[in-house]
């Protein structure tokens, strides 16, 4: 790809449908840190579920292997959409189950704690890009509609928009564990226009991930807006996108 060009967001759009992590938030999480799993076994030990380490991740990770596997098989017996079936697992599921192969049974609330906790164990930190909630409010005060379209887990995102205070910018909020789908699958897209009535040719996607984000959204129609973070995937290539931006703090 060429030199990336700063852009400034243009405004001449009626819909602003946003990514979230590496486009809003910066995020940083590492769940190959055995630390992590230390701690976490004996957080499933405190309820008699018993766990090494290296055992309870080898578990976690077969469980969200498995339950993709058969939720890809699931969705490709769509016709419409099977050449591109991208499932997104509910995680919770997984917490529980890690729970129920040890003998024991747990309520819905201490299987959300349980994921809940695993997700501070391996955040390193989460907060703001600069310049975001400048943008998000001249949007707002401009009478834009403005989305959010998410791929992540709710007991994770939820949590972590609130105490960034991001909740209020949105007139309508999609996270992909809701959906069993995930971007760039052309059903999470369609939700979004179906359920706000959004004319794709009105709209204007902004994302960090030129596969997940860009390609998914021109494939429904929508104009594109790429944001090279740093977090975006190694390598992104985006020369169809209608924009670049090196820094997050131009869009301002």
């Amino acid at each position: 790809m060429g030199e990336l060009k700063k852009a400034i967001l243009p405004m001449n759009y009626e819909v602003y449908v946003f990514d979230l992590y590496g486009t809003l938030v910066d995020i940083h999480t590492d769940e190959n840190d055995m630390a992590v799993w230390e701690k976490l076994s004996l957080f499933y030990g405190y309820y008699g579920a018993f766990y090494k380490a290296k055992e309870l991740k080898t578990a976690y990770e077969k469980l969200v292997n498995g339950k993709e596997k058969n939720l890809k098989s699931t969705l490709e017996q769509d016709p419409r959409y099977s050449h591109e079936a991208s499932p997104e697992i509910e995680i919770t599921e997984v917490f529980r189950e890690i729970y129920l192969n040890k003998g024991v049974s747990v309520e819905e609330e201490l299987a959300v704690h349980t994921g809940q906790f695993f997700r501070v164990l391996t955040t390193e930190y989460v907060r703001l890009y600069k310049g975001t909630e400048k943008m998000l409010e001249r949007l707002r005060d401009a009478g834009k509609k403005v989305y959010l379209l998410s791929n992540a887990q709710r007991i994770f995102t939820e949590y972590e928009m609130r105490s960034l205070d991001l909740m209020k910018y949105f007139d309508g909020i999609l996270i992909s564990s809701d959906y069993k789908t995930k971007k760039p699958d052309k059903r999470f897209f369609d939700i979004l226009l179906e359920k706000y009535q959004i004319n794709p040719s009105k709209a204007l996607f902004i994302g960090n991930d030129s596969r997940s984000d860009i390609a998914g959204a021109k494939g429904v129609g929508m104009d594109t807006f790429y944001v090279k973070s740093n977090i975006s995937p190694q390598g992104d290539n985006c020369d169809d996108a209608m924009f670049f931006v090196r820094e997050f703090k131009m869009w301002c």
